[in-house]
């Protein structure tokens, strides 16, 4: 199982990086390699539960569905439920830092299950694992 994880300081609040981490039909727009997110089904409180996500791994789309919980407004996780890899599990830690700025912590664990080509390996470690916080980082900073 690949693992990576990465820290970075937010220029925004917990809250406001757990509300634009919430709003999946927007992951498109702000997250590098997401080509498209549909919401399968929502929780009693109307969050995404069940997600399907469509990633461009440039050579190959790869497609998955992943289950969410939520401790509002410090950490969002999630768990595989189907798809093109064999697992996928992982968490964003939000927590307050000086001056309203929020310590943002990505950790995911990917089984792709199958051997991929190096240029889809790279993208889904490169862009989808790294770049998470990154990409939080410039939508909320807007």
């Amino acid at each position: 199982m690949k693992q990576a994880e990465r820290s970075a300081e937010i220029d925004a609040s917990p809250e406001d990086c757990f509300a634009a981490l919430l709003d999946y039909e927007s992951f498109p727009e702000w997250q590098r390699a997401v080509r498209s997110v549909e919401v399968l089904e929502r929780d009693a409180e109307g969050r995404g539960r069940d997600v399907a996500f469509r990633i461009d791994a440039k050579v190959k789309q790869v497609r998955y569905v992943l289950r969410y919980s939520y401790e509002p407004p410090s950490r969002v996780a999630w768990s595989y439920v189907e798809g093109d890899v064999r697992d996928v599990r992982g968490e964003f830690l939000l927590e307050d830092a000086p001056a309203g700025r929020t310590l943002a912590t990505y950790r995911i664990e990917l089984d792709a299950g199958v051997w991929m080509p190096g240029p889809v390996k790279k993208v889904l470690t490169d862009q989808v694992m790294k770049g998470a916080v990154d990409d939080l980082a410039r939508r909320v900073t807007r």
